[in-house]
């Protein structure tokens, strides 16, 4: 049972940090409308986090490689918690991204660590279903915390989803502390470690391929909630229960994916990334309507709850002898990725219209397509 509740703590962190993460997504007008700022604006929201993310995976992880990682990730959560407190009291655009910053280091730090420890929570046999449990976070974040934070937001203000998640954050801590057995460092990752694993053709096509899925996606998704207020004409209302249909499909899509990454990683691969610019592509077309934009929505989400598993377990695969610094590749390049979409996006958007970032997004992942139908990687 120890064993189990473990897992789950650690799944409820990651839980807390992907929803903090994301949930800008849901409450972009509310935040650009409070501090009057543009919607590309906005979604520096989105960005600043993945771009500290990015920094912070090596470098904390290599800076505490020594320190137990149950101290770690109990830090982690409780630094979450003060940055959801910061962002419910920005008194000003200004102060809710310096919030968003301290978010970004939290992702880098605590995923790191997390997204590699089911061997060490679990015994062999139960090791698989235990990585399906701490992954199957993501998109239940955005199936439940993304839905929930916008309903909340919507219902009182965007403050009070953001105090929401800090009371959470401290919910998870008590759960990390009861729970979380003492996690003494094993195999320090130092530079050289994350040098060498660098230098494998299966890590640097991992990285290529991980930079244009997530790419696509985040320069796309988060923009949709102006894509379904402007284009199908939808309301709050609405948009709750499609980003609640989104993540429900992201859940299948992350146990669906689970499997298949281990026997068959880039055909699984490429079959989320063509899904995923399917959807997309259609999107301002047949997504001027509720229903077809509904129905995008679902199979945009099968497509994306299966690309943190297919990415984790393409850097585990190319790494096998080192768990720890395959999962800080990973988050870097997740992280830095989900940063230069929002960028980009936001960008498109500024210039454009959401349907043109659609159409962005989804140009994007067929190249992905290509990429990974050339390769030469199993």
């Amino acid at each position: 049972m120890t064993g189990r509740g473990a897992v789950a703590a650690v799944m409820l962190g990651i839980f807390a940090i992907v929803t903090t993460e994301i949930l800008p997504i849901g409450l972009l007008t509310s935040v650009a409308t409070s501090f009057e700022v543009s919607a590309g604006a906005a979604g520096l929201m989105m960005t600043m986090p993945g771009f500290l993310a990015a920094v912070a995976a090596p470098v904390v992880t290599v800076s505490t490689a020594r320190l137990d990682r149950r101290r770690m990730l109990c830090g982690f959560v409780l630094l979450l918690a003060v940055a959801n407190l910061l962002a419910a009291a920005a008194p000003d655009y200004r102060v809710l991204l310096v919030s968003r910053v301290l978010v970004g280091i939290v992702i880098g730090g605590f995923w790191s660590i997390g997204a590699g420890l089911a061997p060490r929570l679990v015994p062999p046999e139960r090791e698989g279903r235990a990585k399906a449990v701490i992954f199957s976070a993501v998109p239940l974040g955005s199936v439940l915390g993304v839905p929930l934070g916008t309903l909340i937001g919507q219902v009182f203000h965007w403050r009070m989803a953001f105090g929401v998640l800090a009371v959470f954050a401290f919910g998870v801590l008590a759960a990390l502390v009861a729970v979380l057995p003492p996690l003494p460092a094993t195999r320090p990752t130092r530079l050289g470690v994350l040098r060498d694993v660098l230098r494998g053709t299966g890590t640097r096509f991992g990285l290529v391929v991980t930079f244009l899925v997530v790419l696509a996606h985040f320069g796309a998704y988060t923009y949709v909630t102006p894509f379904l207020e402007q284009v199908p004409g939808v309301g709050p209302a609405v948009i709750t229960v499609f980003l609640l249909v989104y993540g429900a499909a992201g859940i299948a899509g992350n146990f669906l994916a689970g499997s298949w990454a281990e026997r068959r990683p880039r055909g699984t691969f490429a079959v989320v990334a063509g899904l995923l610019a399917t959807a997309v592509l259609l999107l301002p077309a047949a997504g001027r309507w509720g229903l077809g934009a509904l129905a995008l929505l679902v199979v945009w989400g099968v497509a994306y709850g299966a690309v943190p598993v297919c990415s984790q377990t393409w850097f585990t695969k190319a790494a096998p002898r080192f768990p720890e610094a395959a999962s800080v590749l990973f988050t870097s390049s997740f992280q830095a990725t989900i940063s230069a979409g929002a960028l980009a996006g936001g960008a498109v958007v500024d210039a454009g219209s959401p349907s043109a970032v659609m159409v962005f997004g989804g140009g994007v992942a067929v190249l992905a397509v290509a990429v990974l139908a050339r390769a030469r990687v199993a």
